[in-house]
């Protein structure tokens, strides 16, 4: 497994919770690394990515814009999703994924932790 994420749980709306996302094999640094996640019934949708090359640009979906951020530790090789006042609507299992910047899409997957948030 090239990515273990943790974290996932039960949180009550409006509380937080940080995800983790330890990479093993590949380097951080070399990856574009990011979350997307599947909510019971839908889509995967794309929460987010950070560039792992020094830069540390980030991108978001609108729908966790200013809420989430994404960061990546260099010396332990993991990225981390802080998730700020949470919803009942941001349940889902998480995924932690990662992609070399001129691939066109996110070929390594993790195997996904569950949040959930009451309401």
């Amino acid at each position: 497994v090239q990515l273990q994420a943790s974290g996932g749980g039960l949180v009550q709306a409006g509380g937080s919770l940080r995800l983790s996302c330890a990479a093993r094999v590949l380097s951080v640094r070399n990856y574009r690394m990011g979350w997307f996640r599947q909510a019971p019934g839908s889509e995967r949708e794309f929460v987010g990515h950070i560039t792992g090359t020094g830069s540390d640009d980030t991108t978001y979906a609108d729908s966790v814009k200013g809420r989430f951020t994404i960061s990546i530790d260099y010396a332990k090789n993991m990225v981390g999703l802080q998730m700020n006042s949470l919803k009942p609507e941001d349940t889902a299992v998480y995924y932690c994924v990662a992609r070399r910047a001129f691939s066109a899409s996110y070929n390594v997957w993790g195997q996904g932790t569950l949040v959930t948030v009451s309401s």
